[in-house]
């Protein structure tokens, strides 16, 4: 592992924790050229997942591009990484926890919603304007209005 400081591969590891709900390994680490110390997490690949997309194409499911989405959707607003990752991780859950090897990218827009609702308001909007399609200002009136109910 490098120094994401100094780029020294020279590093020990001096706390380790299992998150078990995300069967996942946070390990604290401290270089040991430079003398700070940063976080890494391990995470076992195990998602072996099909997207149905809208127009009936089937692709591997990737991390990265929900990551991607969220990330522009919460552009400029007070949403942590750490928040995203735990957004991220909980569909995967939600995910794995199906019998299904196959889901709907409409099912997974809509479990980011669900998230986002709760996280930041603004960034919905932003996900739900692309996601919903919104092709007018009523679009967007129409959903400011749902938030009030």
């Amino acid at each position: 592992m490098k120094c994401p400081y100094c780029q020294s591969a020279e590093t020990k590891v001096i706390d380790k924790r299992d998150l078990s709900e995300e069967a996942s390994t946070r390990r604290r680490r401290e270089c040991l050229k430079c003398g700070k110390r940063f976080t890494t997490y391990e995470k076992v690949e195990r998602i072996d997942l099909k997207v149905v997309k809208k127009d009936g194409r089937v692709e591997d499911y990737v991390r990265e591009k929900l990551k991607a989405g969220l990330v522009k959707a919460v552009e400029k607003r007070p949403v942590t990484e750490e928040q995203i990752e735990e957004v991220i991780d909980d569909i995967e859950q939600r995910i794995l926890k199906r019998q299904s090897k196959q889901i709907s990218a409409s099912d997974i827009g809509q479990m980011v919603l669900t998230r986002l609702k709760k996280i930041d308001r603004v960034a919905y909007l932003r996900f739900a304007s692309v996601f919903l399609e919104f092709e007018s200002l009523k679009d967007f009136a129409k959903q400011i209005k749902d938030f009030s109910k």
